[in-house]
């Protein structure tokens, strides 16, 4: 359904000139209909550029995007609204940048309809907004009619998924989506993402640095540092028998609730100057298994098995 072709973004720092990050550096993944695939990787991997890109929030400097076969960027008016209304909906991590402080939240429902479902009359638009909130357990009486700083940031998140939830999209975009709901509701709402998949067939792109959250989800998993995917394939397989040495490292960092934290000093930092200037495997300085060809040349993909895929000069 949605096809990402070697895709490239390149940000310009500075006024004058100043230095070129890429934030995402040739990324090429599927997703398939119906399909729950989670982007996992530390903060700047470039995780939620991607995102954006998807929804045409800022365009690739290079490689396409396609959505069914179109590529997205070649979308007349008709078509790009047609994308946005059955096609593509997204939360994002901080809900009250979602908001307008000045309107009450009722608002986000109401441009829903207004844009895209006119046809619904006044009496099954307030059903279908009670259903979808009480969907996402928020009591409608408790949240309607009130401005975004009278409610919590969790509110605020689960009413943005209830609103997206509304549309039945065929592709969900959820970055960070729980990020700011306690832990009991954050698994009801990962249970909801579920649900839904299983009964409207919607593909949800997951954005998310926690891996157990990924890990419950996903169907398949794709590892990114610094805008460059370092292994993907199926979920299992891929927390089951991590390859890549960063994959390892970030599934060795969850704390083990039955070891308790023991202070062993303070470690002197890593010098990392020159980072952005390497030519080869962006993980190279931190990696225990680096070698000199690791910073000459980026690793190809290989595929030591079935569905799992790693850019690893130890697998070559």
């Amino acid at each position: 359904m949605l096809e990402l072709e070697n895709v490239t973004k390149t940000f310009t720092s500075g006024l004058f000139g100043g230095y070129e990050i890429r934030a995402v550096d040739g990324v090429s993944f599927k997703v398939e209909e119906g399909e729950i695939v989670s982007l996992i990787g530390e903060s700047g991997s470039g995780k939620t550029t991607i995102g954006k890109l998807i929804l045409r929030l800022i365009k690739p400097t290079s490689g396409r995007i396609l959505f069914k076969g179109e590529d997205i960027w070649s979308f007349d008016k008709e078509r790009l609204r047609r994308y946005y209304y059955k096609n593509v909906q997204a939360v994002f991590q901080d809900p009250f940048a979602s908001f307008n402080p000045l309107h009450k939240v009722d608002r986000v429902f109401d441009l829903v309809f207004k844009n895209f479902l006119g046809n619904v009359g006044e009496e099954e638009k307030k059903e279908m907004i009670k259903r979808s909130l009480e969907s996402v357990g928020l009591n409608p009486s408790e949240v309607l009619g009130k401005y975004p700083h009278q409610l919590s940031g969790g509110q605020l998140q689960r009413i943005l998924i209830a609103r997206a939830l509304l549309v039945e999209p065929s592709l969900l975009i959820a970055d960070e989506a729980v990020s700011m709901l306690d832990a009991s509701t954050r698994i009801d709402i990962l249970n909801l993402l579920g649900e839904f998949r299983d009964r409207v067939g919607t593909s949800v792109i997951f954005i998310t640095h926690d891996l157990a959250l990924g890990y419950y989800i996903s169907d398949k998993v794709v590892i990114m540092y610094r805008g460059r995917i370092v292994e993907w394939g199926d979920a299992e397989k891929i927390f089951n028998n991590p390859l890549h040495p960063y994959t390892r490292m970030l599934l060795e960092s969850v704390p083990d609730l039955n070891v308790k934290w023991e202070f062993k000093g303070i470690e002197p930092e890593r010098e990392e100057e020159g980072i952005y200037e390497i030519q080869g495997c962006r993980y190279a300085p931190r990696c225990p298994y680096a070698r000199e060809e690791c910073y000459k040349k980026p690793p190809q993909t290989t595929q030591p098995e079935k569905n799992h895929h790693v850019a690893c000069y130890l697998y070559k």
